[in-house]
């Protein structure tokens, strides 16, 4: 990956509290995964900015190698790495993903 995208992406990461990289946008997933995603943060009404990897091919193999993780979609809190769907979808079952929102100070729905 060149450093332009390594700093676009640690700029998105830092710059905004939620981000979800993920296939397709917020309003038109273009995955299963990215749409479960989507719908969970939803679903606690959070505030997230969606970037489409679909978009630009360098944003979509460089966020692979900035998080070491090989899928998408990726979510990332205050400018921490949380996971994939699998993840996601399983710290959301358990109550742990609330939790963490909280801990970081994001707003979620009552």
């Amino acid at each position: 990956m060149d450093i332009t995208t390594h700093d676009r992406i640690r700029q998105q990461v830092t710059d905004n509290p939620v981000v979800l990289f993920m296939k397709g946008t917020p309003v038109f997933p273009q995955c299963g995964f990215s749409a479960t995603v989507v719908q969970i943060l939803s679903h606690l009404g959070v505030k997230f900015k969606g970037i489409d990897v679909l978009s630009d091919s360098s944003v979509r193999e460089g966020i692979k190698e900035y998080s070491a993780w090989p899928t998408i979609p990726q979510l990332y809190v205050k400018g921490e790495f949380v996971g994939g769907c699998d993840i996601v979808r399983e710290m959301f079952e358990t109550g742990e993903l609330q939790q963490m929102f909280e801990e970081k100070g994001v707003p979620v729905r009552a």
